[in-house]
C-alpha cells in the first residue's frame, strides 16, 4: 500500500495488505480540541484497531512491531491508533490507516547491522599521542607556589 509517487516497493510480504484491511476495526469518536460546535455534535475522530496476534508475524517483526508500537498495543494485543487531525471521518479514517500501514510496514524492514570499524596503527598511535599531552596539560595545572615568582 504505497503511493503513486513512491518508487520503492512495499517491504510487506504478498498477502499481508489485504490481511491487515481485513483485520482492522475502526470506531469512531467524538474528538477534542478546535473546531467549534462540529467537534461536540460529530464523532469525526476514528479508533483503529488491529490484533497483531491475527496478522500472522514472524517473531522479529512481531518484535520490532511491538517495540514501535509502544503504549499504542493494549494487553489484549491490539495495536491502537488514533487520528483526530482532520474535520471529516473519511480524512482520520485515512490517516488513521496510512499510520497503521507504514508502523507494520517499518516493522518489516530488517535493521543493518553495524559494522565494527578498527583502528589502524597511526590513529591508534595519534590518539595516544593526544592523550599523553593533555596529560601533560592537566598535570601543569595547579596552585602556585609563592616562591615561583
Amino acid at each position: 500500500m504505497t503511493s503513486p509517487s513512491d518508487n520503492k516497493p512495499s517491504p510487506l510480504p504478498p498477502g499481508m495488505a489485504e490481511r491487515l484491511d481485513g483485520l482492522m476495526q475502526e470506531r469512531f469518536v467524538t474528538a477534542s480540541g478546535p473546531g467549534g460546535q462540529n467537534v461536540n455534535k460529530v464523532a469525526t475522530a476514528v479508533q483503529l484497531r488491529v490484533n497483531i496476534f491475527a496478522l500472522g508475524l514472524a517473531p522479529d517483526v512481531y518484535q520490532r512491531l511491538k517495540e514501535a508500537a509502544g503504549s499504542r498495543l493494549n494487553k489484549d494485543g491490539e495495536l491502537v491508533i488514533q487520528a483526530r487531525e482532520q474535520r471529516t471521518q473519511e480524512a482520520n479514517r485515512n490517516a488513521a490507516r496510512k499510520r497503521m500501514v507504514e508502523m507494520v510496514e517499518q516493522a518489516h524492514i530488517r535493521p543493518r547491522k553495524r559494522a565494527r570499524t578498527r583502528v589502524n596503527r597511526v590513529g591508534k598511535k595519534k590518539r595516544l599521542e593526544a592523550k599523553k599531552n593533555r596529560s601533560a596539560v592537566k598535570k601543569n595545572r595547579g596552585k602556585v607556589e609563592r616562591d615561583s615568582f
